[in-house]
């Protein structure tokens, strides 16, 4: 005998179950399986029940929506399913767990944006609020749509020379139109003569010049004022 043989002979073994034991187990078994199997029927039915519902319902064309009771995330797997393979649209709004439904709308008549935002919001919905709220974009529309007009550059239709022409005459509406021009002369001299065209070098070295003349001019006086009178 080898060594592992050995060691498995000298573990004791598992306690064996007693007759009573062996009852209660299978019973336990027995329980749960006729539970699952009450569950199985149970969704079962409720997934009959949908699926008649939404047929019945639907084959109206007057009726575009649906709206189911709040339920747990296997139910509402059912019906999403359900719905999804009648060819319909399915939404679920609400908090889990607390109110959480579905609602079940017609390919033709689908859910528009606001009415889905509205609802995950749990705000309330009906036509007149949609009516408000298209009414209030439109307005908003309206005026943007008017400031963009606004700031368009206006372009009058006629030249309105021509338009007052046989009011003042076509000499005086040109000469009012005409462009003005500066007065080339101010006083006695005239402007062009006024205008400094020198560079900033040419200036800069005149008033260097200037000065050299004036310290030069300065010098002599000086010199002559230190030579004696006879």
């Amino acid at each position: 005998m080898d060594l592992l043989g050995s060691i498995m002979n000298a573990m004791d073994k598992p306690p064996s179950l007693t007759e009573k034991e062996k009852i209660l187990k299978k019973k336990r078994k027995e329980e749960f399986e006729r539970r699952q199997t009450e569950e199985k029927e149970k969704l079962q039915r409720f997934k009959d029940r949908v699926e008649a519902k939404l047929i019945s319902h639907f084959k109206d064309p007057k009726n575009v929506m649906l709206k189911f009771e709040p339920m747990d995330q296997i139910c509402r797997s059912i019906v999403h399913e359900l719905a999804e393979s009648c060819g319909l649209l399915s939404y679920a709004f609400g908090t889990d767990g607390v109110d959480r439904y579905v609602r079940i709308y017609s390919k033709e008549h689908p859910p528009c944006e606001d009415e889905i935002a509205a609802r995950r919001k749990g705000e309330p919905w009906n036509e007149e609020i949609r009516r408000q709220l298209m009414e209030k974009r439109h307005q908003a529309e309206l005026e943007i749509h008017g400031t963009k007009r606004k700031s368009e550059k206006f372009t009058p239709n006629s030249n309105y020379k021509d338009k007052y022409a046989h009011i003042i005459g076509q000499d005086a509406a040109l000469e009012a139109a005409r462009k003005t021009e500066t007065n080339k002369s101010y006083g006695f001299v005239p402007s062009e003569n006024k205008k400094d065209m020198r560079s900033i070098e040419q200036t800069m070295a005149d008033i260097r010049a200037k000065k050299r003349q004036k310290l030069e001019k300065t010098n002599l006086q000086d010199d002559s004022s230190d030579v004696p009178s006879n």
